[in-house]
């Protein structure tokens, strides 16, 4: 499947023009995406979601983990639910983050979909714990991301806070990292880079509810 999944510009938001600074360029598209994704019905955002679960599950570093870190998507982001529910049920391990104060972030067990709860307004929800520490990420063998836009050099256009690319520098050599977007927000990296500063880091794939793409991370 992976084979079949290109970059298209249909639909695809790409406000960046020619002398654009990189952080000026990574706002004016998280706002054109944003605005995008809002305007998806539920009912596009839950056939997706069912069809990405197949496809990322279906991923050979997801079907060897033992154990896998992932997240409770937001209403507007690709929906996770029903991924983390057959990862589950495969027997998988699933980690979710924990908000702290500031930028601090645990982890803790995904447990069922009863558990997740959205302990304040703004965050994506989160299981009731016990938190575990941030150690544990030492633990995964693959990292599912979120994103907002992946182009097909590898480079990952986050929410703007910079902790996924920090986690994706603690887990252990080799552990691949893989971004998960709607169809439209995977970039040709030749015709739409996205911009890239000195602390991102690089995924290495990326997966939509179309398929996913092994990317040349580095």
């Amino acid at each position: 499947m992976h084979g079949d999944l290109k970059a298209s510009t249909a639909h695809q938001p790409y406000p960046v023009v020619a002398g654009m600074e990189p952080e000026d360029a990574k706002d004016e598209l998280r706002r054109a995406i944003r605005h995008h994704r809002r305007e998806r019905s539920a009912r596009l955002r839950d056939e997706a979601a069912q069809s990405l679960a197949q496809v990322v599950a279906a991923i050979p570093a997801v079907q060897e983990a033992a154990v896998v870190v992932a997240y409770a998507a937001r209403r507007t982001e690709p929906c996770t639910l029903p991924l983390l529910e057959l990862l589950s049920q495969r027997g998988t391990r699933i980690l979710l983050p924990v908000l702290g104060a500031g930028l601090a972030r645990d982890w803790a067990d995904y447990t069922g979909p009863d558990d997740l709860l959205e302990r304040a307004p703004g965050r994506p929800p989160e299981p009731g714990g016990p938190n575990l520490g941030a150690d544990v990420i030492t633990q995964a063998d693959v990292v599912i991301a979120p994103a907002l836009a992946v182009d097909t050099s590898g480079t990952r256009l986050g929410q703007g806070g910079g902790w996924y690319d920090r986690v994706l520098k603690q887990v252990r050599p080799g552990v691949q990292a893989i971004a998960t977007v709607f169809p439209e927000e995977l970039y040709d990296a030749v015709q739409r880079p996205l911009p890239v500063l000195e602390h991102d880091v690089a995924v290495h794939a990326v997966a939509t509810p179309e398929g996913w793409l092994p990317l040349p991370a580095v």
